[in-house]
């Protein structure tokens, strides 16, 4: 990871990514970062109160969003 905290390729991204991850990724607040998460159709894995996403399939959420 870069020295500003921020993912900047994919390659950088954990096999498992948390909220504070997709913070980082998409360059939201943490608040917002919670809000997509809770979004239908967003790729999440709950493991008890721990919120996961596979980033494999965050990858294809992020794609089909037109970010490619």
């Amino acid at each position: 990871m870069n020295k500003n905290n921020k993912i900047t390729t994919l390659d950088e991204m954990p096999l498992i990514l948390n909220v504070s991850d997709i913070e980082k990724i998409m360059g939201i607040s943490r608040v917002k970062a919670y809000e997509l998460v809770r979004t239908e159709g967003f790729p999440v894995i709950k493991v008890g109160r721990r919120i996961t996403i596979p980033k494999p399939a965050f990858e294809r959420w992020l794609n089909s969003c037109g970010g490619e």
